[in-house]
C-alpha cells in the first residue's frame, strides 16, 4: 500500500493524469492529426507548383503544425485549439517574429524577444495557441530561406498551413457526433436558444 502510495504521489508530482480516454478516441485523433499534416504537406506543394511561392526558398511546411495538430484533434474542444486561437496566434505571431528579425537581425536576444512579444500579444488578443510561439521563434531561426520571405511568410507558408489544418479538423472532427469543431457547435446542439425553449413552453 505503502509503495502504491507513493507511485501515486509522484505521478501527481509529475503531472500525469489518469487517463480516461477510449482507445477509439486515442485511435481517431492520432489518424485525424496524421490527414492533416499530410493536406498542409500537398497543399503546400501545390503553391510551389503553382508558382505562389519561389521553389528556391525551399520552405514552405511550418514546423509548428505538428503542434497544432495535436491540440486540433487530441483536444478539438479545448479553448486553446478554436479558430480564433489557431489563426490569430499562428499569424500574429508570425508577424511579430517576421518584425523581430527585421529590425534586430542577427542580435543574440531576438529570439527570446519574438517569443516573449508573441504570448504578450496571444494574451491580450485572446488567441492563446502555443504552436504560435514556434512560429515566432522559426521566423527568427529559420535561416536565409525563411528570412528571405519577409512579410510574405505570413501568406505563404502559415496562412496556406492554418488554413488546410482548419478545413481538415473542420471536416474531419464533425464526422463524428461526440466531436464538434469549432466547439460552439456543440454548444448549440446541447442548449438550444432561450427564444425556441420559451415558445415550446407556452405552446
Amino acid at each position: 500500500m505503502e509503495i502504491k502510495s507513493l507511485r501515486d504521489e509522484i505521478l501527481m508530482l509529475l503531472g500525469v493524469e489518469r487517463n480516461s480516454t477510449s482507445n477509439r478516441e486515442k485511435l481517431l485523433s492520432a489518424l485525424g492529426a496524421a490527414i492533416a499534416i499530410m493536406a498542409v504537406s500537398w497543399v503546400s506543394h501545390m503553391s510551389v507548383a503553382l508558382d505562389f511561392i519561389d521553389v528556391s526558398t525551399g520552405y514552405f511546411l511550418v514546423a509548428s503544425m505538428g503542434a497544432s495538430a495535436v491540440l486540433l484533434f487530441a483536444v478539438p474542444h479545448g479553448a486553446l485549439s478554436q479558430p480564433w486561437s489557431l489563426a490569430g496566434g499562428h499569424l500574429i505571431s508570425a508577424f511579430i517574429g517576421v518584425s523581430c528579425q527585421f529590425w534586430f537581425s542577427g542580435s543574440l536576444w531576438v529570439a527570446g524577444l519574438a517569443v516573449g512579444l508573441s504570448v504578450c500579444a496571444m494574451y491580450y488578443l485572446r488567441c492563446i495557441h502555443p504552436p504560435g510561439g514556434a512560429t515566432a521563434l522559426t521566423a527568427v531561426i529559420g535561416g536565409a530561406e525563411v528570412q528571405s520571405l519577409g512579410y510574405d511568410f505570413l501568406l505563404i507558408p502559415v496562412l496556406v498551413n492554418v488554413l488546410a489544418i482548419f478545413l481538415v479538423a473542420v471536416s474531419f472532427n464533425n464526422l463524428f457526433p461526440w466531436r464538434r469543431y469549432p466547439a460552439h457547435l456543440s454548444h448549440r446542439k446541447k442548449y438550444p436558444p432561450v427564444r425556441s425553449r420559451r415558445r415550446e413552453s407556452t405552446n
